[in-house]
């Protein structure tokens, strides 16, 4: 059993944004399991809405960029908001994304190793740690990006689609934060999870088994589309999904990355907060 103190109360108010009381009496009830008290706390009903990734207190900027069949995006760490504005931070950065777009074959444990000496000289001169902290390479003849304010990043590849679109569904990958490309995407273990969740609320809302049962269905297949790129709603036109505008032009979206700016990014790993 972990112990309940004011640490672990305030790391689930993060989480959820639920009141002191409500949350120590969540990790009460599952002997301070955090995890177990989120699905706790979203079976009583107290939270309902879905959001992915652990977010990390650290600043920093994000890097994209395209070289021909290949795109690039960084994600460089720093202690305060101050420091992304420094010019030599941000000349680092760029000297690091341009690494990789000359070097598409190199890892971050590669990357790190080559500019350690120049990391280490950057942290003496700005006096804060500074760290490179992911790197992903995206290859693909039909690559978009877009970088909204140095803080998220996005890397999209399709197929039979125009420069045009690929960087508005960047942009709305930017906004919407899908988790995957299709619901067929979605693990079996996060659908099975969900529904769990989605039958015990829809029990105590209703008493006929049949009822229940269609309510699940539609809440379900909300839950779906919202995680899901092609069933979100375009943050350009209200009356579409994305699916819609892809199927206008016959076009497909076959992979992308999204990056922002202290997020860890774990698809599979994801958390609840209050609607």
């Amino acid at each position: 059993m972990s112990e309940i103190n004011a640490a672990l109360i305030k790391k689930l108010r993060e989480y959820t944004g639920a009141g002191i009381m409500e949350c120590k009496k969540a990790l009460i009830e599952v002997n301070g399991d955090i995890h177990l008290a989120i699905e706790y706390m979203r079976k009583s009903s107290s939270i309902k809405a879905l959001k992915k990734v652990n977010n990390v207190a650290v600043n920093g900027i994000i890097r994209v960029k395209i070289f021909g069949n290949y795109g690039v995006i960084l994600e460089l760490n720093c202690e305060t908001d101050f420091v992304t504005k420094n010019i030599c931070f941000l000349n680092f950065a760029d000297k690091l994304t341009n690494c990789v777009v000359l070097n598409p074959e190199i890892n971050l444990v590669s990357l790190k190793k080559q500019f350690e000496e120049e990391r280490i000289s950057l942290v003496a001169k700005i006096g804060e740690n500074i760290q490179i902290n992911r790197l992903s390479i995206l290859q693909g003849a039909e690559l978009g990006c877009y970088l909204h304010r140095d803080r998220i990043g996005v890397l999209v590849s399709g197929y039979n689609i125009s420069k045009n679109l690929i960087k508005n569904i960047a942009m709305h990958i930017a906004a919407s934060n899908p988790i995957f490309i299709k619901p067929e995407d979605i693990p079996n273990n996060i659908i099975e999870k969900e529904r769990e969740i989605q039958i015990v609320i829809a029990k105590k809302s209703t008493k006929s088994r049949e009822i229940a049962e269609k309510i699940v269905e539609g809440r379900m297949r909300k839950f779906e589309n919202e995680i899901s790129l092609i069933g979100q709603i375009f943050v350009m036109d209200h009356n579409k999904t994305i699916n819609d505008v892809l199927q206008e032009q016959d076009a497909e979206i076959i992979e992308f990355i999204r990056f922002e700016v202290g997020e860890q990014l774990e698809k599979n790993n994801m958390h609840y907060i209050k609607e």
